[in-house]
């Protein structure tokens, strides 16, 4: 996170700056050192020249006592007086010129003392010549004495001059030892400040590429901003909550139904086209979004100029980088089209409730009021048979016969119209039940028809699921029942049902299942069967296989189980084959 490009750029840009200060201040502490051996070198120079003069002034001194010593002529005491003068002007110098110096300092004092002692010499030689005691044995003793003091002072000099000598030499090694290393690493700088400098310029240079990929890229993705504002007729609008201006996209104008820049872009213009029966809900919002930073999904109402009415909604989200201004990003959508839906809907849905009712109303129609007259038929024909089907002739007893049968199947469609309307799903329905309570149940109902057709039912250990009771036992026994209605003549009729659990992914029809895991239950007998091109039709409300004369039915059991299996989100699968048996696969989803 922190490595990014622009922070790259400036830490390179840091270490080159840095890098050429370097070589200033380098430069500068090389330049001072030189200056420093300049100044060095020319007081050792001048260290020398002094102590050269101290020589000199002391042999003239020296030549002006023997001169006088011998004529007693004051004509030579004049250049003995003027070096004594010189060699103490020579000592002063020397002493400014080694005063931070502790070793020759210390020279220096030895000396100055040996020249003292020299010139005390030289005073008292000068008082035993004026006392006309000539070469007498204590001037002697003074004239030895003097030499060995000149000695002395020739031996201070020349220590100070070996001493200054090797300063000068040590000063020379470090002044060559820098000179030395300077050009190489003023060099080996200016060659590191170059590649910086170099990955500076090829870092920028990829960068401005990439900005103007970037640009190329920002232009093309505005341009489909906008197509797609129009599209789905949406506007965006930005509030610069420090500099508290805004700025509205053109689609939103031409939402508003005016030309884009056609009014600047403030909450008081907007308001001029908010529905007057809105403003004060959408102010108390828009006040909220000030305060907060943020606005929720709102919906107001606006008229255009032309007085058209249209549905918003708006949303916004406070963008806050760290570094630029607060920034708060809006989108407006226009939803007329979805509330005229969403009212239509509304009418729909007023309309079905309706016809539910009208249909909960034919329901008990069905139940009461059609079976009453039905039940009536069938007592008066009922009354014919018993007492009057003798005395009709063998056609009137042929159509006794035929108005029965229409009466018992008219009652019979009645009740499978009941059945399968009240076959409805209901979230409080589904419970935990055992499955195999529920195949005994159907097993009980259907006992009657179970042994007239000899049947046997084998099946496997169910599952206990979570399902609607009596729609499920309703399942078993509309397949158990079809199983016996379409049994062979003369072959004892076995219905085998089966269970396991499956993935749904290793089940084409259930790979778009939401659902991980199903239960699969196999009912399988070995009826008459039928041909699979029929496999998905026979769940077809009212859809028959075969004639009234040759199998009783209403055509609405099999589509009372599709019915079923759907309520619980489930699959059914039908698979027969004729003169051999049908098979009916279910697959009932469960979470583990």
């Amino acid at each position: 996170m922190f490595l990014t490009p622009s922070n790259l750029l400036k830490i390179v840009f840091g270490l080159g700056l840095f890098v050429i200060l370097c070589i200033g201040g380098f430069t500068y502490k090389h330049i001072n050192s030189l200056s420093e051996s300049t100044e060095v070198v020319k007081d050792t120079y001048n260290l020398r020249s002094e102590l050269e003069y101290i020589i000199s002034n002391l042999k003239d001194a020296e030549l002006g006592h023997r001169g006088y010593l011998l004529t007693h002529d004051s004509i030579f005491l004049e250049p003995y007086e003027e070096s004594a003068e010189k060699v103490n002007n020579n000592l002063l110098r020397l002493d400014t010129l080694i005063i931070k110096n502790k070793v020759q300092r210390e020279n220096l004092n030895q000396l100055e003392v040996d020249v003292a002692s020299r010139f005390a010499i030289f005073n008292k030689s000068l008082n035993i010549a004026e006392d006309k005691i000539i070469l007498s044995q204590e001037l002697l003793l003074l004239l030895h004495e003097g030499k060995i003091k000149m000695d002395r002072i020739r031996n201070d000099i020349s220590v100070m001059l070996v001493y200054e000598n090797k300063l000068l030499l040590e000063n020379q090694k470090k002044s060559e030892q820098a000179l030395g290393l300077t050009p190489l690493f003023l060099y080996g700088i200016l060659v590191l400040t170059l590649v910086l400098l170099l990955v500076a310029y090829a870092k920028i240079n990829r960068d401005l590429t990439v900005l103007s990929e970037t640009n190329e890229d920002l232009e093309i993705f505005k341009k489909l901003t906008e197509q797609a504002e129009v599209v789905s007729k949406s506007g965006t609008w930005i509030w610069y909550v420090d500099e508290n201006t805004y700025h509205f996209s053109d689609n939103l104008y031409k939402l508003l139904g005016v030309e884009p820049n056609s009014f600047e872009p403030s909450l008081e213009n907007l308001f001029e086209f908010i529905h007057e029966e809105d403003r004060e809900g959408l102010g108390q919002e828009v006040n909220s979004m000030i305060k907060n930073e943020e606005l929720p999904f709102v919906n107001y109402r606006i008229v255009q100029p032309n007085g058209t009415i249209k549905h918003f909604k708006a949303h916004a989200q406070l963008i806050d980088n760290g570094f630029e201004d607060k920034q708060l990003l809006g989108v407006t959508l226009d939803v007329t089209d979805e509330f005229d839906n969403f009212k239509l809907i509304e009418e729909r849905n007023l309309e079905l409730e309706r016809n539910n009712k009208e249909l909960s109303a034919f329901n008990y129609v069905a139940s009461h009021d059609l079976q009453e007259p039905l039940r009536k038929i069938q007592t008066f024909i009922s009354r014919i048979e018993a007492k009057e089907l003798n005395n009709l002739s063998e056609k009137g007893q042929f159509y006794i016969d035929k108005i029965k049968s229409s009466s018992s199947r008219m009652r019979m469609l009645i009740e499978d119209l009941l059945q399968y309307s009240r076959t409805n799903k209901s979230k409080n329905d589904f419970k935990n039940v055992d499955i195999n309570q529920l195949l005994e149940q159907a097993k009980q109902e259907l006992s009657d028809s179970i042994e007239d057709k000899n049947a046997e039912i084998i099946s496997s250990i169910l599952p206990t699921m979570e399902v609607v009771s009596f729609q499920i036992e309703q399942l078993f026994i509309n397949l158990i029942s079809n199983s016996l209605k379409y049994s062979r003549e003369g072959v004892p009729l076995v219905i085998d049902i089966k269970h396991q659990e499956v993935l749904s992914n290793d089940v084409e029809c259930l790979q778009k299942s939401l659902f991980k895991y199903h239960h699969k239950i196999i009912f399988k007998d070995n009826g008459i069967g039928f041909e699979q091109t029929y496999s998905k039709k026979i769940f077809d409300l009212f859809n028959r296989l075969h004639g009234k004369s040759e199998y009783s039915g209403t055509g609405i059991g099999l589509a009372i189980c599709k019915k079923i299996v759907d309520n619980h989100h489930g699959v059914i699968i039908a698979k027969g084959e004729p003169g051999i048996g049908a098979s009916f696969t279910i697959y009932l989803p469960f979470l583990k």
